[in-house]
């Protein structure tokens, strides 16, 4: 992961701006996460009634690999009630391991933390030649049943915004078929299938050939697809990034929307110029509207999963407590600014 220029944990007033001067950086970081950490476990119990009071179903996912965390399932579900998450990624491979009795005491135990699970990757190698594909999609189906016997209903991917050799409608004809296949062993299971367009300029720059990078074209090839159970992963990096509006946000229907992806942008650096891995936690800067974007997809009804995916590697270096508490720090003060629909 590349570095952005400077980690502002959220919570940064909770230790106070004149202790922050003569504080060493790690023990401020250390301060600013037991801070956090104790609002968020004073919270945790309330989250359902914070989010029904402020008029939302979105809910506060936590997703490890997006924030630098190493943890396993457990130790995820474990982390996600500590820190006031309202719900967690799944892992399709471990989730395949367990016998009947260990589903349902995992079942029992995000019952307990009152969690809901998020949205879990998509395995399947879609974007290589047609062997690496097929052998993928065999595996599929297993993991796909191990899902829907944990109760989760949303898988998400992404997809290249271009390719060297295969011209957009090349492009579109073999997404549109592989990601059909896909699509027909996840509905069978009662899943849906989110795919994230990646809006980056830089991303795409080096392609000769431009393939989805716009809300509109991801649509379009939702719609190409055809199977019912396909919708987006909106990310509001990318959505910023493409040019795409609060319009083109209240144009779509909450079933449209498979998860949500809640960033920010370094400060400083030209539009065109933002590098796809070098990102900040949501409302940390400001350049991106999140506001905005959060209350169009409140406004629609959209009552799934939102995780911060800042790629940034100072939050990464952090452990896993204090990354969580300046994520759920993060993405509360983002969530702060949602009004009753």
């Amino acid at each position: 992961m590349n570095s952005s220029p400077a980690f502002r944990p959220v919570a940064i007033e909770t230790v106070g701006p004149a202790a922050n001067r003569h504080l060493p950086r790690r023990q401020f970081l250390t301060l600013t996460a037991l801070a956090a950490a104790a609002v968020a476990t004073a919270t945790r119990f309330m989250s359902g009634f914070a989010a029904e009071a402020a008029g939302r179903k979105l809910k506060l996912c936590l997703s490890p690999g997006s924030i630098g965390v190493n943890a396993s399932q457990t130790e995820t579900i474990a982390l996600a009630a500590q820190y006031g998450f309202e719900a967690v990624e799944p892992y399709p491979d471990y989730l395949a391991k367990l016998s009947a009795d260990q589903m349902a005491e995992l079942q029992s135990d995000l019952k307990a933390k009152q969690l809901a699970w998020g949205a879990a990757g998509l395995s399947v190698e879609f974007r290589r030649d047609d062997q690496a594909f097929q052998d993928s999609l065999q595996r599929l189906p297993a993991l796909a049943d191990a899902k829907q016997r944990a109760g989760v209903t949303r898988v998400g991917t992404w997809l290249m915004p271009g390719d060297r050799q295969l011209t957009y409608l090349q492009n579109f004809r073999r997404h549109a078929q592989r990601l059909r296949e896909v699509a027909k062993v996840l509905a069978d299971r009662g899943q849906r299938l989110g795919l994230e367009y990646v809006g980056t300029f830089t991303s795409r720059a080096g392609q000769k050939f431009p393939f989805v990078h716009t809300l509109a074209e991801a649509r379009e090839l939702i719609g190409e697809i055809g199977t019912g159970n396909v919708g987006v992963v909106l990310d509001s990096w990318h959505w910023w990034q493409a040019g795409d509006t609060e319009a083109d946000l209240l144009a779509l229907a909450a079933k449209d929307v498979v998860s949500v992806d809640l960033n920010d942008a370094p400060a400083g650096v030209a539009k065109n110029q933002q590098q796809d891995g070098r990102r900040e936690l949501p409302a940390a800067t400001g350049v991106i509207d999140v506001g905005v974007f959060l209350n169009a997809l409140n406004r629609i009804g959209y009552d799934g999963p939102v995780r911060a995916e800042p790629f940034n590697k100072p939050l990464n270096d952090l452990d896993n407590d204090a990354a969580c508490a300046a994520t759920i720090a993060a993405l509360k003060k983002a969530f702060a600014l949602i009004q009753p629909a």
